[in-house]
C-alpha cells in the first residue's frame, strides 16, 4: 500500500515517484513530450520492479537536434500511444504520491501543456525537486547539473538521456541528498519545501522560463488532512482503566475440564496457567506463564475429542503469553491485539508481572482507525525506513488529537509512549546489527532507559534522545561495556536517522558517563549527592525521570528506588537541586507584556523549567517515586505538605505552558518550521494570552513553593 506523503513524512521514509520527460524541445509552450519514465520510492527505496516506461508519440516532427540527446527519433514513435492514451495509466501510477523529479518545473509544464491540447484536466501533485534540494544541501556547487551533483555525492548516474533512466538516476541522488539534508536539520517534506521555497532567484528564473512551480504553497501542504474523524477515546484511557483485576492463575498440571469450570464458575473467558501458583500476595512473571481461554478449550476438544478434557492445561496453553503494559494507552493494545490476532492480552506492571487481563470484550467500545495502528507500526518495522515512515505518524495523531481537544498532558503521555516504543525498536534493530557484525548477544542482562521529558511522560514534537543503559556486571571500560558502547550507538544513529535527533547536551547511553554497571551507576549517584554545586549537577536532575523502554525492567527499577533512596538521604542533594530553579524569572516586563525573542517565546525555559523541576526536587527529597509531573505534585498534595490552591495552579499553569507549546509545535511541523518550544505570541488569541499570562505569574513563586516544602 503506498501512503500519501504528509508534512511530517522524514525524507529517508518517504513514498513517492520519481519522474523524469523527454520531449522534442525545451520552449514549454512549443514542445511535445515524447517520453515519460517513473519510478517508485517505498520507504525511501528506489523499487526498479515499480516502473512507468512509455513513449509518446508527439504528433509533430522530431527536431535532429533533440533526437541527437535522447535518441528518439519519428520512426520510433510512429506506433507508440499519443498522450491522451497513456494519461489515467500515469495517474494511477502517480496516485497520491508525492512526485519527485529533477527542475521538476519543466516536467510539470510539459504534463500540463499536454492535458491542456488533449482538453483534460491537470492535477498538480505535491513535489519536490533535486535541483534545490542540492543546492540547499552544497550551495557552493558550481552548477547543479544531475552530473555535478553525482560528482559531489559519489553516485554513478547510468542511462542518462532516457526517461526512465534519468528517473533512476534522481531517485539515486535523491536517496544521496537525504543524509546531506539531514546534516543541515532537514528531515521531513515540510522543511524540504520550506527551505526549497526560500531560493527566491532560482524559482523566479524557472517562472520566466515557463516551467511550473516546483514546490507545493504552504496553503496546500497545510490542507492535507491524513486522518479525520480520530477516535480519541483510546488515545485518552489507558490499559489499566479497562483491564480485568485480580486474573486468575492456576498450575500448568491442571486438567483442561478443571480450567474450564473455573472460568465458567468466575465468569471469565481466560485463565494463566503457570509450573508454579504464585504465592499468596504476589504475582508471576508474564514470561513464565501461559494462557488458556474458552476457545482453546473448544478447539481441543474439537481437534482431540472428549479426552482432551483430562489433559492438562500445558498441552494446550499458548506461551509465551502475550502482555502489554498496564501504564499503555488502550490504543496499543487494540493494535496489539489486530497484529497478533488475538482476542486476550496480559496485562503486566513496570516490573514484567502479570498484574491484570485484558480481553477484547473489554474493547468492544472502541472504533477502529488508522491511527491505532500507528504503535504496532513501530515494533514491527523491519527496516530503518520502515521505522522513519511509522515514526512520521505520530505529529498528525498528535494534529488531530488537538483539534479534539484531547488534554495536552494526554497528548504529551502518548507521543512519551512512542518515543519509548521507537527507543525500543531501535534497540532490537542495533541488537541484530551486533550479531551480524560478529558481535553477538548481549554479554549480560541490561536495560536501556529513557529520561527527562521521555521518562516523565511529557514530550512533545520537538523531542531529542535522552536515553541511558544499566548492565548487570562489569567495570568502566571492560568488555562489557565496549558491547554495551557499541549497541549504544547504532541505537542513536538510528534514532537519528528516522527523525528523533542526537541530544545537543550528549545525554545519551553512547557517552560513557551515561552508561554502566548497576554498582557503577550508584556509585556515580552518591557521588552526584556529595556534590557542592548545582553547576556539577546539569543533566544529573532528568536522571530522576527514568523510565525502562527495553530490556530487563526489574534491573532498571532496582536503579530507580536507589536513586531516589540516596537522594531523599541527601537533603543538601535535593537543595542543591532546587537552586536551578532559583534564578527563575517569568518573562513578562512590568507593563505585564511578554519578553519575546524574533516574535517567539520560549516556554521550556520559560515557563515548563520552573515547574518540572519543583515537583522533581519535591519528590526526591520526600522520596517519592513518581514520574509525571503531575503525579508528583498530587503526592505531595496528598501527603498533606503542600497547600491545595499552591499545587492547583502549578498543576493548572504546567497544562497551560504544554497546551500553548504542542498547538504551534502541530502548526510548525506542518509549515516546515523547525520544530522548538518557543511559541509566537501574535497567534495567541486574548483567552490564551491570558492564560499564559497567568501561567507565567504562578510559576514565579515555584521557587519559594519548593523551598517551604522540602522540609515539610
Amino acid at each position: 500500500m503506498i501512503h500519501t506523503a504528509s508534512s511530517t513524512t522524514p525524507l529517508i521514509a518517504i513514498d513517492a515517484v520519481v519522474l523524469d520527460t523527454e520531449t522534442t524541445g525545451l520552449d514549454t509552450n512549443k514542445a511535445r513530450l515524447v517520453q515519460i519514465g517513473a519510478v517508485r520510492l517505498r520507504n525511501g527505496l528506489i523499487r526498479t520492479d515499480e516502473v512507468f516506461d512509455t513513449l509518446i508519440n508527439p504528433g509533430v516532427p522530431i527536431p535532429p537536434a533533440t533526437t541527437a540527446i535522447h535518441h528518439i527519433d519519428d520512426d520510433m514513435v510512429i506506433g507508440a500511444p499519443t498522450f491522451p492514451d497513456i494519461r489515467e495509466d500515469l495517474r494511477a501510477f502517480i496516485g497520491d504520491s508525492i512526485v519527485i523529479g529533477h527542475s521538476i518545473g519543466f516536467d510539470l509544464a510539459m504534463l500540463r501543456r499536454e492535458c491542456k491540447l488533449a482538453t483534460l484536466m491537470f492535477g498538480v501533485p505535491r513535489t519536490l525537486d533535486t535541483r534545490l534540494l542540492a543546492q540547499i544541501a552544497n550551495p557552493k556547487l558550481p552548477e547543479f547539473s544531475m552530473e555535478m551533483i553525482g560528482k559531489w555525492l559519489g553516485v554513478e548516474l547510468a542511462d542518462r538521456h532516457t526517461a526512465l533512466g534519468d528517473a533512476i538516476a534522481t531517485a539515486r541522488l535523491f536517496q544521496a541528498l537525504v543524509p546531506k539534508l539531514r546534516e543541515g536539520g532537514i528531515r521531513t517534506v515540510a522543511e524540504a519545501e520550506k527551505a526549497c521555497r526560500q531560493l527566491t532567484e532560482v524559482l523566479e528564473e524557472h517562472q520566466r522560463a515557463g516551467w511550473m512551480e516546483p514546490v507545493a504553497p504552504p496553503s496546500r501542504a497545510d490542507a492535507e488532512r491524513t486522518l479525520s474523524r480520530l477516535d480519541s477515546y483510546p488515545y485518552r484511557h489507558r490499559v489499566r482503566d479497562v483491564m480485568s483485576r485480580a486474573p486468575l492463575f492456576i498450575a500448568a498440571s491442571t486438567s483442561l475440564n478443571d480450567a474450564m469450570r473455573q472460568m465458567v464458575e468466575k465468569r471469565i473467558s481466560s485463565v494463566f496457567a503457570s509450573a508454579e501458583l504464585p504465592a499468596e500476595g504476589t504475582a508471576p512473571a508474564a514470561v513464565a506463564t501461559g494462557i488458556v481461554t474458552e476457545r482453546d478449550v473448544l478447539r481441543a476438544i474439537s481437534i482431540n475429542g472428549p479426552g482432551a478434557l483430562v489433559r492438562p492445561v500445558a498441552d494446550f496453553m499458548s506461551k509465551p503469553l502475550a502482555a502489554i503494559p498496564e501504564e499503555a494507552f488502550i490504543y496499543r493494545a487494540v493494535g496489539r491485539m489486530s497484529r497478533l490476532k488475538v482476542r486476550h492480552l496480559g496485562v503486566v506492571n513496570e516490573r514484567g508481572e502479570l498484574v491484570g487481563a485484558l480481553s477484547a470484550r473489554d474493547l468492544l467500545r472502541l472504533r477502529a482507525s488508522e491511527a491505532i495502528s500507528l504503535g504496532d507500526e513501530i515494533d514491527e518495522a523491519i527496516s530503518v525506513p520502515a521505522l522513519g515512515a511509522a515514526w512520521a505518524k505520530l505529529p498528525m495523531v498528535a494534529r488531530s488529537l488537538v483539534e479534539e481537544d484531547v488534554g495536552a498532558r494526554e497528548v504529551a503521555a502518548v507521543i512519551s509512549r512512542e518515543i519509548g516504543a521507537l527507543v525500543r525498536k531501535a534497540a532490537l534493530i542495533a541488537e541484530e546489527r551486533m550479531e551480524a557484525e560478529g558481535r553477538g548477544l548481549a554479554p549480560v542482562h541490561y536495560a536501556l532507559l529513557v529520561l527527562g521529558s521521555a521518562g516523565r511522560g511529557e514530550s512533545l514534537l520537538s523531542a531529542d534522545q535522552d536515553t541511558a543503559i544499566v548492565f548487570e556486571s562489569g567495570a568502566p571500560g571492560g568488555s562489557e561495556d565496549q558491547w554495551f558502547a557499541e549497541l549504544a550507538t547504532h541505537v542513536g544513529d538510528i534514532l537519528n536517522e528516522v527523525g528523533l535527533p542526537y541530544c545537543k547536551g550528549g545525554v545519551m547511553a553512547r557517552n560513557a558517563e551515561w552508561r554502566g554497571s548497576l554498582d557503577t551507576w550508584i556509585e556515580r549517584i552518591d557521588g552526584w549527592v556529595r556534590r557542592s554545586r548545582p553547576d556539577d549537577l546539569l543533566s544529573v536532575d532528568i536522571f530522576y525521570d527514568l523510565r525502562v523502554v527495553h530490556g530487563d525492567a526489574a534491573l532498571g527499577h532496582r536503579l530507580l528506588t536507589e536513586a531516589y533512596e540516596r537522594g531523599h538521604r541527601a537533603a543538601g542533594f535535593a537543595k542543591l537541586l532546587a537552586e536551578i530553579g532559583e534564578t527563575y524569572r517569568p518573562p513578562v516586563n512590568f507593563l505585564g507584556g511578554f519578553k519575546t525573542e524574533f516574535g517567539r517565546l520560549d516556554l521550556k525555559k520559560g515557563g515548563l523549567l520552573p515547574v518540572v523541576t519543583a515537583a522533581r526536587v519535591l519528590a526526591i527529597r520526600h522520596n517519592i517515586v513518581r514520574r509525571a509531573t503531575r503525579d508528583r505534585l498530587d503526592a505531595i498534595r496528598g501527603m498533606g505538605i503542600g497547600g491545595e490552591t499552591d499545587i492547583a495552579r502549578l498543576n493548572a499553569a504546567h497544562e497551560t505552558i504544554l497546551k500553548l507549546i504542542l498547538r504551534q509545535q502541530v502548526t510548525d511541523s506542518v509549515e516546515g518550521h523547525p520544530l522548538s518550544s518557543s511559541v509566537r505570541v501574535k497567534s495567541l488569541d486574548r483567552v490564551e494570552t491570558e492564560e499564559l499570562r497567568s501561567a507565567l505569574t504562578a510559576l514565579g513563586h515555584a521557587a519559594e513553593i519548593t523551598r517551604d516544602l522540602m522540609f515539610a
